[in-house]
């Protein structure tokens, strides 16, 4: 039985970015039912018990994710983060301990609270600073909060860190690792997220040139996300450069949009929005009006209402 659980929560990781939250919520609250239900209905070995605690802690883990990618209401991934971060500390699981630490961070850093962001990330990086988690705390979690509060040093002080870490690391994944898979940061998905960090920063250049290093990478990869969410970021360092691109980013712009529609989140929601604010300088450009048309053509899907609205009732806690 417990094999098949590991199974059913492998199955969901590999699925994840292809059919996204809004198909897989019911699979994974379903599974953490039955996981709820085997850790309160029997007595067990001590390592049943404690699988039973990590895979149950892992589910609810997902949970969390997937409320923050389908824009569900903060407190449904607090609640599942809460609960995850219990069950590992209960059994000694550092490691998803910081996995949670970094999507309770995720989640903080989409409602723009981004100090709180940080200080979650660092949290979770203070548990174990050499573990192979820590990548993901500090470029997703502290980078990107640091650089949106401006603060430069503390920004990059975290991206170096997280590339010496990856150095450090005898074996992680290859290409493009899924967003809410349990593995460490592969070093692509690192540079993906150095470059929402430089972004912010203002670093135009180095935008470019880490989106350079991983471009094979991205268009090879079935992470539909991740290639939206790096055209976004490219078109957008386009429009800030010292010569601005217009066209060219508009027309990356539209390719997002295009590449992130099969399972609407919310990243490429805000981040597709920030897009197009940004070229409201040039409002009059043909590009930016069919730019704005494919953005209100992508809301308009049913799923993307959802997290345009903040609605996510198929991901609440069950009581």
């Amino acid at each position: 039985m417990l094999d098949h659980f590991r199974g059913e929560i492998q199955g969901i990781v590999d699925r994840y970015e292809m059919q996204g939250p809004q198909v897989l919520a019911s699979q994974a609250r379903s599974l953490h039912g039955k996981l709820t239900a085997w850790l309160h209905g029997r007595h067990h070995l001590p390592s049943v018990h404690a699988e039973l605690f990590r895979l149950t802690g892992q589910t609810a883990g997902l949970l969390a994710y997937m409320a923050v990618n389908a824009g569900a209401k903060p407190a449904v991934a607090d609640a599942y983060c809460a609960q995850a971060e219990t069950l590992a500390e209960h059994i000694g699981d550092t490691q998803l301990q910081m996995w949670a630490a970094g999507t309770r961070s995720l989640s903080l850093y989409y409602q723009h609270r981004y100090a709180e962001a940080d200080a979650a990330a660092a949290a979770g990086v203070d548990l174990a600073p050499n573990n192979d988690q820590a990548i993901r705390l500090l470029v997703n979690g502290r980078a990107r909060a640091l650089a949106r509060l401006g603060d430069r040093r503390g920004a990059e002080r975290a991206i170096g860190r997280a590339l010496d870490l990856s150095d450090q690391q005898p074996s992680l994944p290859s290409g493009i690792t899924s967003c809410i898979s349990f593995a460490p940061y592969s070093l692509a998905r690192t540079l993906a997220n150095e470059i929402t960090a430089r972004l912010a920063l203002g670093d135009t250049s180095e935008v470019l040139s880490c989106a350079e290093q991983i471009d094979g990478l991205i268009e090879v990869s079935d992470s539909e996300w991740s290639r939206a969410l790096v055209r976004l970021d490219v078109a957008t360092a386009l429009l800030q450069h010292r010569r601005p691109e217009v066209e060219h980013a508009m027309a990356l712009g539209r390719s997002a949009l295009h590449a992130g529609t099969t399972a609407p989140i919310t990243s490429v929601w805000q981040r597709a929005n920030e897009l197009y604010q940004k070229a409201g300088r040039w409002h009059t450009e043909p590009g930016v009006g069919d730019y704005a048309e494919e953005l209100r053509t992508w809301r308009s899907r049913p799923q993307a209402k959802s997290i345009v609205s903040g609605s996510g009732a198929a991901l609440a806690p069950q009581q």
